[in-house]
């Protein structure tokens, strides 16, 4: 009796292979990131761990064997979604992996904006010894997260060491022990003007699209900072750079933007209030190690199982 298939298109130890064989002997395994390794026998997986560009042909004909795929990355809106819920496959993301190393970006960001470690760095290069009239600090002040999931959660546990007041948007409403109060999405214009803080954690979906524009920029204040490590489409971009350029907001730091790389041309490279962080707010030396450890190897042993409860189990409804 042939095999069951399951492709894991990342470079990962062999220790975690071999770990993945002995749990499941059923399956054989193909490993490797190039596609030459895994597109011969892509039609045949039955599990796909780590989606690739080209794997699309898998989800085309009838006879297709795919059942499960577990995502590499958080964030699945790049994934052919509307196939994939068709043929009723079963997608996992790689949501919590980035808790840590992105709510240390976040601080980062808001604590070089607050205490201009970015403007003194520039200073530096010129050997330029001036004040920059800072006068900001952080503790104390009002934190509006935006999207409280495993990332906004970790963001509002470290922003309590600040003695920080924290708000937050989820969609569900639900509360959480470290956010002061949870609004939902439609509430979004009331929270707004309290934050001296804004940080958008949210996945890209049809509803958070453009979610930020000029009526969002106007209703802040004009002291307030705004951190984007969602996903770039979220902001208008261009309407952004307007309120930047306006003081209609103190600055920005932004480690994703609607077209990557940054354009050379973008005024967002050149204007004294914004940091710019080229989408790395996610990388850590942890990663392979959370996303097999953590996620894929629970959500495996469930599957093998026939329970399909999988952690992080997308919604194709919600798009996350």
């Amino acid at each position: 009796m042939a095999k069951r298939l399951m492709l894991i298109t990342q470079n990962i130890d062999d220790t975690y292979t071999q770990l993945i064989k002995k749990l499941a002997p059923d399956f054989e395994i193909i490993v490797g990131k190039d596609k030459e390794i895994w597109e011969p026998r892509a039609k045949d997986a039955e599990v796909i761990i780590g989606w690739k560009k080209g794997l699309e042909e898998v989800l085309i004909g009838r006879d297709s064997k795919l059942r499960w795929v577990q995502s590499w990355s958080a964030g699945v809106n790049n994934m052919p979604l509307r196939q994939l819920s068709e043929k009723n496959i079963l997608l996992s993301s790689a949501n919590g992996v980035h808790a840590y190393p992105i709510s240390e970006t976040i601080f980062g960001l808001m604590l070089g904006l607050t205490r201009k470690i970015h403007t003194y760095v520039k200073q530096q290069q010129h050997k330029e010894w001036h004040h920059a009239h800072m006068n900001l600090e952080l503790h104390e002040k009002t934190l509006g997260i935006i999207g409280v999931g495993e990332i906004g959660q970790e963001t509002a546990r470290i922003a309590k060491a600040f003695r920080m007041n924290v708000i937050g948007v989820r969609h569900s409403g639900k509360p959480n022990e470290n956010v002061d109060k949870m609004y939902t999405p439609d509430e979004l214009h009331e929270v707004l003007p309290q934050c001296d803080y804004v940080v958008i954690t949210l996945p890209l979906t049809v509803q958070t699209e453009g979610m930020f524009g000029s009526k969002e920029f106007k209703r802040m204040k004009n002291s307030s900072f705004l951190i984007n490590i969602g996903r770039g489409e979220v902001i208008v971009e261009k309407e952004l750079i307007l309120a930047l350029e306006e003081k209609e907001i103190a600055g920005a730091g932004l480690d994703v933007f609607i077209k990557e790389p940054l354009e050379e041309t973008s005024p967002l490279w050149n204007l004294e209030n914004v940091i710019v962080t080229p989408h790395t707010s996610g990388s850590t030396e942890h990663y392979t190690k959370r996303v097999i450890e953590d996620i894929f190897i629970p959500n495996l042993k469930q599957y093998l199982k026939e329970d399909y409860q999988l952690r992080n189990l997308v919604d194709y409804k919600k798009g996350y």
